[in-house]
């Protein structure tokens, strides 16, 4: 009996510590959350702890608890929550695609024409001009998003090339530098003009360009026009 109450106890401290791994680990998630919705919304160094705060619904105790200052927190919502949004728009979909230059067009046009999207443009933009002068932290962080961003639409295209997809007289890593340049340039003067129409003629234009990427015989009748 003693040794069955003695594994019991144990498993009663082990599901407690689960669950207790668990909270720890939500609390983690809504602090990042809302850290970026703030950092997004307000930028960095205007970023208000408290309203973070209210905004995942803990306690200053479990801000530091998981983080060590404000600048920690920032570095990992860029780690975790903006590399995870990245990935997910750009990487992923471009993994093993049946036809880069298909997936491609179909990321340019799923950004999002919302108002409140219009008007806060890029997280990535937004962050890497307003800190990577200011902290070598976040500069590295930036930088290292855009290579992945960047070897993404590279790798694509190289594996495009390889397959007769995309035309073999273009560099690759120059086409990919100048891809996310135009489109990310399309998303600053859509937040700055606030209008829409600045990202659907961007998105027009980019695509248009992606279109010229295929070798002559697949290329669509007309595309760019606009």
């Amino acid at each position: 009996m003693c040794i069955l109450n003695g594994m019991s106890a144990v498993k009663r401290r082990s599901r407690r510590g689960r669950a207790t791994s668990r909270n720890s680990e939500r609390t983690r998630g809504l602090l990042l959350q809302a850290a970026f919705e703030e950092m997004y919304r307000s930028g960095f160094r205007s970023a208000d702890l408290d309203a973070i705060l209210a905004a995942a619904g803990v306690t200053k105790g479990a801000l530091y608890y998981h983080f060590d200052d404000k600048e920690a927190l920032g570095y990992a919502v860029l780690d975790e929550v903006m590399t995870s949004d990245l990935h997910q728009k750009w990487v992923q979909p471009l993994q093993n695609a049946k036809d880069p230059i298909d997936a491609l067009v179909r990321i340019v046009q799923s950004e999002s024409l919302k108002r409140k999207d219009v008007r806060r443009g890029c997280p990535l933009i937004n962050l890497s001009q307003e800190m990577s002068g200011l902290d070598e932290g976040f500069r590295r962080r930036t930088a290292r998003l855009f290579r992945d961003w960047h070897d993404a639409v590279a790798g694509a295209l190289r594996d495009g090339q390889k397959r007769g997809l995309v035309r073999n007289d273009i560099d690759a890593n120059e086409t990919a530098t100048f891809l996310i340049a135009t489109y990310e340039g399309y998303v600053v003067l859509t937040k700055n003009s606030q209008d829409a129409r600045t990202m659907q003629s961007g998105q027009r234009r980019v695509r248009g360009h992606l279109e010229s990427l295929r070798p002559a015989r697949g290329r669509t009748r007309g595309a760019g026009r606009g």
